[in-house]
């Protein structure tokens, strides 16, 4: 999952290596390489797609200065190398004491699969989109602070998190101004997932 590791661990920029391959895991010397920023906002499930069609042209390009004979072998450095360690649903679970920038990573980095989620009473509610805000908030981690058009603030362990797009069982991805019409959030507090 070295995706979805990259926006958990907050990196600023991936990419596509196109490398030779050798009897380790992804131990082969790298061909040619091309790095992009990843956007604040950016989803696992974006970033992909935008890598995809990235290394569609990294390797068209690999292949044309192979066959010029320009291409070049360089060796991985195993001091800077790590492993992506796969995704398990259980980190979807929503910690409310943690601060918004990392809750703002989770969300980001489960989209699409398995997606974070947290306890609205006693159903899960899944966060397929958020943004952290900076803003003090004077409140227990998981309180809605407040709810509007604009998204629903919930305390964290520092920081708020504006819930943009959730989801209940059964029903589809809401807006969270369309979710507040029919769950108003005065008074509540949501739990970890």
């Amino acid at each position: 999952a070295p995706i979805q590791r990259a926006l958990l661990a907050g990196d600023e920029e991936s990419g596509i290596t196109i490398m030779q391959m050798d009897e380790g895991l992804d131990t082969g010397a790298m061909l040619y390489k091309v790095a992009t920023p990843i956007d604040a906002m950016e989803s696992a499930g974006d970033l992909h797609d935008r890598l995809a069609q990235l290394g569609a042209t990294a390797i068209l390009e690999a292949l044309r200065r192979l066959q010029q004979g320009s291409l070049q072998g360089e060796a991985q450095a195993e001091s800077t190398a790590c492993y992506a360690k796969k995704l398990r649903k259980e980190e979807a679970a929503i910690d409310w004491s943690r601060s918004a920038i990392a809750l703002h990573r989770q969300v980001r980095a489960l989209n699409p699969w398995p997606v974070a989620q947290a306890r609205y009473g006693a159903q899960s509610l899944r966060i397929w989109q958020a943004q952290p805000l900076s803003a003090t908030a004077n409140a227990e981690p998981g309180r809605v602070i407040r709810a509007g058009r604009e998204g629903i603030d919930v305390a964290c362990g520092e920081g708020a998190l504006r819930l943009l797009r959730i989801q209940l069982p059964g029903g589809k991805p809401l807006a969270a101004a369309e979710f507040l019409n029919a769950h108003p959030l005065h008074d509540v507090t949501l739990g970890s997932g």
